[in-house]
């Protein structure tokens, strides 16, 4: 089956373009003109992806991001002006996975869904250990279940990626750079700032069950690392 992706976008010739481009790459398409919609059909079509704009009517993309964070955990690809600044730093926060700006390449875009839908895609476990231990951390990779000393972690399929790779190499320091080519999957030439934010939901959500201590620090001009 192909994958589904919902298009959420109240400019008829941005919808027209992706729907065109995605049609063609055998992609499923459904399409949302404003948030309430985009919710509705969210609930009703269950996407493998959704292509979301943060400049909507009657509900705009921060509000229909969060409530889509609540209930599941869908990719979800923002699309943002050029100016939109902050509001693109809140929407990684809230748990977009990645973001383009308009007017953008459909080349970027493209790859850019292929990209978000192979890292969610069930697949088989890679050459690396299936299960990692770092401390009192244990994620498993084949199980797709991460704990802290026995507590269950409740994470994005994102979130889990970067914390297996953290884990695989904890106590090693990774740069962005490397954290963008060994999870987010391709070589990245935008705004570095996608790994910062998921490393803040990360961290934010291992601080619930290890409010003692950090486990994820911040080496200043390097990148992060796993103290375990």
């Amino acid at each position: 089956m192909p994958a589904r992706i919902l298009v959420v976008d109240d400019e008829p010739p941005i919808v027209d373009l992706l729907v065109y481009n995605l049609q063609r790459a055998n992609y499923d398409v459904v399409v949302a003109r404003d948030g309430k919609e985009a919710l509705t059909k969210a609930r009703q079509e269950e996407p493998d992806l959704i292509i979301l704009d943060l400049m909507l009517p009657h509900l705009d993309g921060l509000e229909v991001c969060r409530a889509l964070r609540r209930e599941r955990d869908v990719p979800i690809i923002m699309l943002t002006a050029r100016d939109s600044e902050v509001d693109r730093v809140v929407g990684l926060e809230l748990g977009a996975d990645d973001y383009v700006v308009k007017p953008f390449s459909v080349r970027e875009l493209m790859a850019r869904v292929g990209s978000v839908l192979r890292r969610a895609a069930p697949r088989e476990p890679e050459v690396a250990p299936d299960l990692v231990r770092a401390g009192g951390l244990a994620v498993d990779a084949a199980r797709h279940e991460a704990q802290w000393h026995g507590v269950e972690l409740v994470l994005t399929a994102l979130e889990f990626d970067l914390l297996y790779c953290l884990a695989r190499h904890a106590g090693q320091v990774l740069s962005r750079e490397q954290l963008l080519v060994q999870v987010w999957g391709y070589d990245y030439y935008g705004d570095l700032r996608v790994v910062d934010a998921a490393i803040k939901r990360l961290r934010s959500k291992l601080r619930r069950v290890a409010p003692a201590g950090e486990l994820i620090v911040t080496v200043r001009g390097v990148g992060y690392k796993l103290t375990g």
